[in-house]
């Protein structure tokens, strides 16, 4: 009897603590009162306050860009996020802006999308903002769930999870952004392929721009995830290759160089900066760079990111370690 009134007891307090907590975010003075709580598919004990503040790390849209030709401050080996969409011209979008801005909305022709990334977890995916009948415009909550960054859109103010762009609380709870193919590879890479592209401009805001504010984070100097490792014995910070429910350890590519797996083409070449080693990007070890296509040389949806982030997300996951 004792036992079942103190396992009621916990329940309560657990309750009661969460109740608080959504009654400060969506109460006077809360950031998030237009947000619907009562739809949610998380706990909301997972969820981190990054610090920033909803907003504090402020998103763009409509970015300037310049020509390939007229660029000039990005070293060959900086990291970009690339977006090639057929019938318009490339496009690449420095991590040295994304690290301080985390979200990109942008439009080209017909394609509206974000450009996305998360330093924590060292993923960048690309979506599609065509959703619902409209289009929609993502914005950086400042919050964090398995030291993901979670998004919100402008509209109704659902919260999105970065890494798997599903909807996790708020109007869209449960439904899913489309990702379209993106890629991170370095400057030098991409321009060579694409002389007569466009690379977006630096934005008229006061960063530090090329500077890594996370030193040796992919060392696993420090990390905000308190979760379980990743099996295998696979570093929580080595970055894997993720496709669907998929992870390729990049340790393992660097050593094939090339592999031929589930239908995909998965290839790793040198020249590639990290950006969360040194302070200067530019100077970060060379990790090198992935691309993946399905059989007919299509470039496939894929994210390059740390091993912990998979495991959190894909408890489940194949981990596609050769052996």
């Amino acid at each position: 009897m004792r036992i079942a009134l103190y396992a009621i007891a916990l329940i309560f307090a657990f309750t009661t603590s969460l109740l608080a907590q959504v009654s400060q975010w969506s109460g006077v003075g809360g950031s998030w009162q237009n947000t619907d709580f009562s739809k949610s598919s998380i706990n909301f004990n997972e969820i981190l306050d990054g610090g920033p503040g909803k907003d504090g790390i402020p998103a763009i849209t409509n970015p300037s860009f310049l020509n390939v030709a007229d660029e000039n401050r990005l070293s060959d080996l900086e990291p970009v996020m690339t977006v090639e969409l057929e019938g318009e011209v490339p496009r690449a979008y420095p991590i040295r802006y994304l690290m301080w801005h985390e979200i990109v909305n942008d439009s080209a022709g017909d394609h509206h999308f974000a450009v996305t990334f998360c330093p924590l977890c060292n993923s960048g995916i690309v979506f599609d903002r065509r959703f619902d009948g409209g289009i929609i415009e993502l914005g950086v909550s400042g919050l964090l769930r398995n030291s993901d960054m979670v998004m919100y859109d402008r509209g109704t103010e659902s919260w999105w999870q970065q890494f798997t762009g599903e909807g996790i609380v708020g109007t869209y709870t449960g439904r899913k952004l489309d990702k379209i193919p993106g890629w991170m590879e370095s400057w030098g890479d991409f321009k060579k392929r694409n002389p007569n592209g466009l690379v977006q401009d630096e934005p008229n805001a006061r960063r530090q721009y090329g500077i890594n504010p996370y030193i040796q984070y992919d060392s696993g100097s420090f990390s905000l995830y308190r979760g379980e490792s990743p099996p295998h014995g696979i570093n929580p910070v080595e970055r894997v290759i993720v496709i669907e429910d998929n992870a390729w350890p990049l340790s393992r590519l660097r050593r094939a160089v090339r592999l031929i797996e589930k239908g995909y083409t998965i290839t790793w070449s040198p020249g590639l900066a990290s950006a969360l080693d040194t302070r200067q990007i530019s100077a970060g070890k060379d990790v090198g760079s992935i691309r993946v296509q399905d059989a007919d040389g299509n470039d496939v949806v894929h994210d390059v990111a740390f091993a912990f982030a998979f495991h959190a997300f894909f408890p489940e996951g194949n981990w596609m370690v050769g052996h």
